[in-house]
């Protein structure tokens, strides 16, 4: 299998590399130095260049809060841009996986969102990434949209690592305590990918890929401060009323992922097991 990476720089891109070379799959990434996705010509490019067998677009913008100032590069990247993927990928037979978000819900949902769950973004990224779903719909007929949500990986930026960083400097972290999620290791998350794109044969459509259960953004801090070997200031929860930020989050982002589980047989770790994993490998490496 050889699959083409966009957003090969991001921490899901690096992941995909990662696991893909221990699945012995071939992934040929491609970081935003060597094709900006914003950039159809560039797409086109280097896709005829990859020769894969499967495309993942995991080039997104996905800094929430600076896009509801920046709103035009986040349409862009992820509007345009996974657009620009999809229209390539028909244009060369290529089926297309496609990465998308929890924030496309509002969030007042009571259980646990499904595909078919009517969508209605909050603010400018999950309306972004909303429009690309629509996008690469119309633009690619074989294509698998993956929605998953509270991304965190070994690089990057994401939660845990800025958990990490504050703990180095505060004696007390405020944590928001009623935001409920799905954190999802991204080298779990790459490894659903990486079996999904050797099972493709006709099961298009959306579909929910993140970390098995369920936690609060509290939550997931405190199993982060609980792991042998982290420093652990003291927690406080807090409100989202509390912690203003430029852009609206869902108070429930969990997602259903059941139907990946039903048609391909994937299901990813429970997100706690994931952390423990994603946190010996960064002890280790900050040791060595």
């Amino acid at each position: 299998m050889r699959i083409a990476v966009f957003g090969s720089g991001g921490q899901l891109g690096r992941a995909l590399a990662r696991v893909g070379a221990r699945r012995g799959a071939t992934v040929v990434g491609f970081d935003r130095a060597a094709a900006d996705i914003t950039d159809a010509g560039a797409v086109d490019a280097a896709l005829r260049q990859a020769r894969a067998s499967v495309v993942v677009n995991a080039a997104a913008f996905t800094a929430v809060d600076k896009a509801e100032s920046e709103v035009g590069l986040a349409t862009a990247v992820n509007c345009r841009g996974a657009g620009h993927v999809a229209a390539a990928a028909e244009v060369m037979g290529i089926p297309l996986i496609h990465l998308s978000t929890d924030y496309v819900f509002d969030g007042t949902k009571q259980g646990a969102y499904v595909e078919d769950d009517p969508i209605a973004p909050l603010a400018v990224y999950g309306r972004s990434k909303a429009e690309g779903e629509a996008a690469v719909g119309a633009l690619c007929r074989r294509n698998v949209i993956l929605r998953t949500a509270w991304v965190y990986g070994l690089e990057g930026a994401n939660f845990v690592k800025t958990m990490l960083r504050l703990a180095a400097e505060r004696d007390v972290l405020r944590v928001v305590d009623d935001q409920r999620g799905c954190p999802t290791f991204a080298d779990d998350l790459a490894g659903g990918i990486i079996s999904i794109a050797g099972n493709l044969s006709g099961q298009w459509g959306t579909y929910h890929l993140t970390g098995a259960g369920q936690a609060t953004w509290f939550e997931f801090a405190a199993a982060i401060f609980a792991h042998p070997g982290i420093r652990a200031p003291r927690l406080e929860p807090i409100t989202t009323a509390q912690y203003p930020t430029p852009a609206r989050r869902p108070a429930n982002a969990v997602l259903d992922c059941a139907k990946a589980k039903r048609t391909f047989g994937v299901e990813l770790p429970p997100w706690n097991d994931g952390l423990s994993r994603m946190l010996n490998a960064h002890l280790a490496g900050r040791r060595s």
